[in-house]
């Protein structure tokens, strides 16, 4: 039993160096093969980023400019009186709406009254006066014809005669002239409109050409909105416009009011200044704007869009695809036909619904890198992969937008 067990602990010993040999053995290409890995790993090729693109396109835009606006009454007449009187009675609710010609105020009438009457009575006499002359004169020159009648009898005749006449026409000047007095108490609206407040009460005396008006009438539908562009944007429209780099575009307006909310009419530019403001540098531009409803009062203060101009061949790309260093200088990534990265300096405009407006450095059918942009580098080989972005809000047409210059 005892020998027994020493053949056994001798054989374990052989038995563990021949595990530990295969051991090592079994390392050593362990070891080998990561070797031989790295090696291969080191020499593999990096791989292909894969990034979105977005393919450039070219679509006609219209250039708007927004611009700081009031309104101004379309017509405004100063109601003043043209005779000297008492205030009798005011024929009108402040505020409302009259038309042209309605009485405004009825002033005191007697006097002017007693003048027609007297006008007319002289009328009367001259007539009478006429009368008796045209007999006398025809007398006279019959006895002249019968060589009765002296000649200085017929002339002075004559004389009188033309003198009725001349009385008679003073006479009937007079009579017009009186009855426009009267018709001048009676105060009405030179214009259709809104009448403003009354500055005057009944009993109030008021005297022929006063310097304070007695009410003022307004029309306010159609409206002006006066807005005032900067001679510099004007000059540098005016030069797009000439070397045909924009067309010429229908001058519609939109008004933005003080509350925020968008007006509901849309109006057309009317009047473009012909002078520029010396101490502001800016013309005067002068919109039409359809005011049913009268919510637009003189004096408001509007943001006013306006479309000048009109670029057939705008390009617009996703703010996404654009980056902007520490200067604001802007750049995009363009894949290239033969997959590698091309880094591009860009000039922009304004932004057209979270898309910017390139003038400089882009043209249609370009693919722009819009996603994965901070996965690649200038000449870099990639794997584009088209995306689809939703379009800008058109402007006037399926493929138009509108750019927004604000001032």
């Amino acid at each position: 039993m005892i020998a027994s067990t020493r053949r056994v602990f001798q054989r374990r010993p052989r038995v563990s160096a021949a595990l530990q040999m295969l051991s090592c053995v079994s390392l050593a290409l362990v070891v080998a093969g990561c070797s031989d890995g790295k090696a291969n790993g080191a020499n593999a090729a990096p791989a292909v980023v894969e990034v979105g693109v977005v393919s450039v396109v070219s679509q006609p835009l219209a250039l708007q400019t927004e611009l700081a606006g009031r309104t101004v009454a379309a017509l405004s007449a100063e109601v003043r009186p043209q005779v000297t009187a008492l205030v009798r009675e005011r024929l009108f609710q402040e505020g409302s709406q009259v038309k042209a010609g309605q009485p405004l105020y009825q002033l005191d009438s007697s006097s002017a009254e007693a003048s027609l009457r007297v006008a007319k009575a002289g009328v009367v006499r001259a007539k009478a006066t006429l009368s008796a002359a045209e007999m006398k004169a025809a007398r006279q020159a019959a006895l002249l014809k019968a060589e009765v009648g002296t000649t200085q009898d017929n002339e002075d005749a004559q004389a009188a005669l033309l003198q009725a006449r001349a009385d008679l026409q003073s006479a009937q000047a007079t009579q017009v002239n009186a009855q426009l007095e009267l018709d001048r108490t009676r105060i009405v609206a030179p214009i259709a409109g809104r009448v403003d407040t009354s500055t005057v009460a009944r009993g109030a005396l008021v005297t022929a050409n006063q310097t304070d008006a007695l009410t003022t009438v307004q029309q306010l539908d159609p409206i002006w909105v006066d807005v005032a562009q900067s001679s510099a944007d004007w000059l540098r429209l005016r030069r797009q416009l000439d070397s045909g780099a924009l067309e010429k575009g229908e001058t519609k307006v939109s008004l933005t009011l003080e509350d925020g909310s968008e007006y509901e009419h849309e109006g057309v530019l009317q009047v473009q200044g012909v002078a520029v403001d010396s101490s502001s540098g800016a013309m005067t531009l002068r919109a039409r704007v359809p005011n049913p409803d009268g919510l637009l009062l003189p004096g408001m203060f509007v943001r006013v869009s306006l479309n000048q101009a009109i670029d057939p061949e705008a390009i617009l790309v996703p703010q996404a695809g654009v980056t902007r260093n520490a200067r604001g200088e802007a750049s995009a990534m363009v894949v290239k036909e033969d997959g590698a990265i091309e880094k591009r300096a860009l000039t922009t405009a304004a932004a057209v619904d979270g898309q910017w407006r390139v003038t400089e450095g882009l043209k249609a059918g370009d693919r722009l890198v819009v996603e994965g942009l901070g996965k690649v580098k200038d000449g870099q080989i990639v794997y584009a992969v088209p995306m689809v972005i939703a379009k800008a809000n058109t402007g006037f047409a399926d493929t138009a937008a509108i750019a927004t210059t604000t001032h």
